[in-house]
């Protein structure tokens, strides 16, 4: 939505400001009326007001849990449409596993797409991570019982399954997500133990549909946010959020495998506001540890 702007420094109860700021942030229609009203129960210059818009906003999102592994080995599914850079995702989470320290194992259960199982490829042969693959229109249910029967043997402490890219309108393509956990529930009934839902910073309003069509489907546990370095702000992270209980957990800045970082809330709601601290969004976001070569 356009940013409201008034003829003068105070309109409706609202300097124009803050009107500004909370329509610009792209965090949807019916979150900016919230947001709205509440600015318009306060008395305050632009200024003033903005402070409580940030502590609005950060209360909308839900706390990130701590970056653990609950089971051993913990099953991430990664889920989303095409184009979201979900494959990419799958291979930066099991990256940064590793440099923790982890012993990761990948999946390539996009059996839909040949470009999917050799992209992934390319990225485990590189990041020098194990992967489980299947020929191109395999069932997908399949290589993911197969892939957690070799995490098993392994002993690997994480199991990260591509799913295959899919419109969130198409049943069929959701029941084969459905089959898909059943299977793994065969081996381990509590699988999968994350499942996180990929949506491109610059979707827009479309990310409230996708998460609803996931949702009816998969028990999600997380979002991730990728090509937040682009112009995109991901504004609509807040709508899935306060809609669905769903934490932001990590967010895509580049294309480097390293670059996928964990969520920090304030930096977020800074940048996305502009606030002095929005320059500084990106190393605030990079975790202490250095992210060259795993130890």
């Amino acid at each position: 939505p356009e940013a409201l702007e008034s003829p003068g420094p105070f309109a409706g109860g609202i300097p124009a400001g803050a009107r500004t700021h909370s329509v610009g942030c792209d965090v949807g229609v019916e979150l900016t009326e919230r947001l709205l009203q509440y600015l318009r129960q306060q008395r305050g210059t632009a200024q003033e007001l903005k402070p409580l818009l940030r502590q609005q906003l950060l209360q909308l999102l839900p706390t990130p849990p701590p970056e653990q592994l609950p089971a051993t080995p913990t099953v991430v599914l990664v889920v989303g449409v095409n184009g979201s850079g979900k494959t990419t995702t799958a291979a930066k989470l099991a990256w940064r596993w590793k440099c923790l320290g982890k012993q990761p194992l990948l999946a390539a259960a996009d059996t839909f797409r040949a470009a999917a199982i050799e992209q992934l490829a390319q990225w485990a042969e590189r990041l020098g991570i194990p992967l489980i693959r299947q020929q191109y229109g395999a069932d997908p249910a399949a290589v993911a019982y197969d892939a957690l029967r070799a995490a098993q043997a392994r002993a690997a402490d994480v199991l990260i399954v591509d799913t295959a890219g899919r419109l969130h309108t198409k049943t069929p393509l959701m029941a084969e997500l459905e089959k898909l956990v059943r299977v793994l529930r065969k081996l381990d009934p509590t699988a999968p133990h994350e499942v996180f839902l990929v949506l491109d910073a610059a979707t827009g309003h479309n990310a409230l549909l996708q998460a609803a069509g996931f949702a009816r489907h998969l028990p999600l546990t997380g979002v991730v946010l990728t090509k937040l370095d682009g112009s995109a702000k991901g504004g609509m992270a807040f709508a899935v959020a306060a809609q669905f209980g769903v934490p932001i957990r990590y967010v895509g800045v580049g294309e480097g495998a390293e670059e996928l970082l964990p969520f920090h809330p304030e930096s977020f709601v800074d940048a996305l506001l502009g606030t002095d601290a929005a320059s500084e969004q990106v190393q605030e976001w990079r975790p202490q540890e250095p992210f060259g070569k795993p130890s």
